[in-house]
């Protein structure tokens, strides 16, 4: 039986791993951040290690991610402004395990949640081979609340399912 594959003969192993959210459909924005607003400096902030296990062109990925002191697996069906997530919380150790499969899949980056507006925006600053890129994120619960937004004027361009600003495109170039 291939590994990782579990078989009902054998003992299933102990660790467990806790679903952090059930199936959602997510909307969301993205644009460039060639402006950093003030609220920056009062927001908080998390560095974030991800890398990707498994990616598939019509949009399928497995991400492992580290933020902060969280890390987790998340399954994702999609592509743009629109798509679905599956996440689950894992153990460091489950972590640790399976980090390294995500070689020459990775990227790291400095992301700081600013409210705004009933709204989180979410501004990642890539480090390493994508010093320099810097994007605000805003997720939205449903389509229409999508279309009617009004950025800040700190936004940029909007890049929202730019493939060339996916992060799987990102962590593997």
């Amino acid at each position: 039986m291939p590994a990782g594959i579990w078989n009902a003969h054998e003992p299933r192993s102990t660790t467990s791993a806790t679903i952090i959210s059930s199936p959602t459909r997510k909307s969301r924005r993205t644009d460039l951040a060639p402006l950093l607003p003030e609220e920056l400096k009062r927001s908080r902030r998390y560095v974030i290690a991800q890398g990707y296990l498994a990616t598939e062109p019509a949009g399928r990925q497995v991400r492992l991610r580290k933020k902060g002191k969280t890390a987790s697996l998340t399954f994702k069906v999609g592509r743009g402004a629109a798509r679905e997530e599956r996440e689950i919380k894992l153990s460091p150790k489950q972590f640790a395990a399976l980090w390294p499969a995500t070689a020459g899949r990775r990227l790291r980056k400095l992301r700081y949640e600013i409210p705004w507006r009933n709204l989180l925006i979410e501004i990642d600053i890539y480090r390493g081979r994508h010093s320099g890129l810097v994007v605000a994120e805003v997720e939205f619960p449903d389509r229409a609340m999508c279309r009617r937004f009004k950025p800040p004027p700190w936004f940029g361009r909007e890049v929202t399912g730019e493939k060339r600003y996916s992060n799987v495109r990102l962590a593997n170039e």
